[in-house]
């Protein structure tokens, strides 16, 4: 054998050898794909600044998103690993019985999701949308918020001309005049209300019975394969947060995170400070808790897909649905703090 074969032989084995000593995770750079969206949250700061990367140990791919349907439909391709979705796309999903889990619970949904009549339009309130062009993402949660208000003001879903279109669509044909309302978040919220008037928020539909959150899922087959993965990423999520409610006045239009979310989200700096207080944040400790993971997110689902049924926007409700939220990842990521 020559010189340079027996060098290949050797440095192969050695190769191999050290593959096999290092494990398959360390052998191999993990690489994650996110599917996030322009919601503003805390978790945004650890984003910009490569947080998740550093504490996973991953190369992240994140993808912007302009609705939960579309990080649905990415997430049962195949193509994104862990995604930011609304609970009415959520339960639509569990329903149809993709291989998710629900990790973390963002915040309950409040003042950051609404609904804007156009000046002009005559419309005063949710009864005077009967004959009017009213956009929304359709399976989203504006749409669960927007078919309960009008279920809850008797109005006649079919006598409203209800029209499907992402947030940046709906801010388009709201400056060509094609819509008289829409119900829709930041940024396109903001962009709105500046020619519009809020007939009424997400906050007004949760006390009429219809509440709605956002959360983030992972893949089944993603989460047994990598847990780690997903605890130091729902560990990460749960300080921003921590951060957030410690001290939320110090996250003025002058801060630093401010200046980050609004960059990653294409909201008003101006806004970022009103918009953060137009959720519930629940800390880590409170994620496990019966109000959330640990019970009470499988009854909201429940509740939400029987709606969705209702309205004919799903096929089936499921017996169970407490497959489809796990307080796992939480819980290891406040035993590893």
């Amino acid at each position: 054998m020559s010189t340079i074969s027996r060098r290949i032989v050797l440095l192969s084995s050695a190769a191999l050898a050290g593959a096999a000593f290092l494990g398959p995770a360390q052998a191999q750079d993990l690489k994650i794909t996110i599917g996030y969206q322009t919601v503003v949250e805390p978790s945004k700061v650890p984003q910009a600044d490569g947080v998740y990367e550093s504490t996973t140990k991953a190369a992240i791919d994140w993808r912007k998103f302009d609705s939960g349907a579309d990080v649905i439909a990415a997430v049962a391709s195949g193509s994104v690993d862990i995604g930011y979705v609304g609970s009415s796309p959520l339960a639509a999903a569990a329903s149809r019985e993709l291989p998710i889990q629900t990790i973390f619970i963002v915040g309950l949904i409040g003042e950051s999701e609404a609904l804007v009549a156009r000046n002009g339009a005559s419309i005063e309130k949710v009864a005077d949308l009967a004959g009017k062009k009213v956009a929304v993402p359709f399976v989203s949660t504006t749409h669960y918020s927007l078919l309960a208000a009008l279920k809850h003001e008797g109005v006649d879903p079919k006598s409203v001309e209800i029209l499907n279109l992402r947030p940046p669509e709906i801010a388009a044909a709201w400056a060509r005049g094609d819509i008289d309302a829409a119900y829709v978040w930041d940024p396109a919220l903001g962009q709105i209300k500046t020619s519009g008037k809020v007939v009424v928020d997400s906050s007004q539909v949760a006390a009429w019975g219809a509440p709605t959150f956002d959360a983030w899922i992972v893949r089944t087959d993603f989460a047994e394969k990598n847990p780690e993965a997903v605890r130091d990423f729902v560990k990460v999520t749960g300080a921003a947060y921590a951060e957030f409610l410690a001290k939320p006045d110090a996250w003025s239009v002058s801060s630093p995170q401010a200046a980050k979310i609004a960059k990653l989200t294409g909201a008003k700096l101006d806004d970022v400070p009103l918009l953060l207080k137009g959720y519930v944040f629940p800390t880590l400790g409170e994620q496990a808790s019966d109000k959330f993971l640990g019970g009470g997110t499988v009854k909201a689902v429940e509740a939400t897909s029987a709606f969705l049924k209702e309205q004919g926007k799903v096929d089936a409700v499921l017996p169970d649905y407490s497959k489809y939220i796990s307080s796992k990842y939480v819980s290891e990521a406040l035993a590893s703090n």
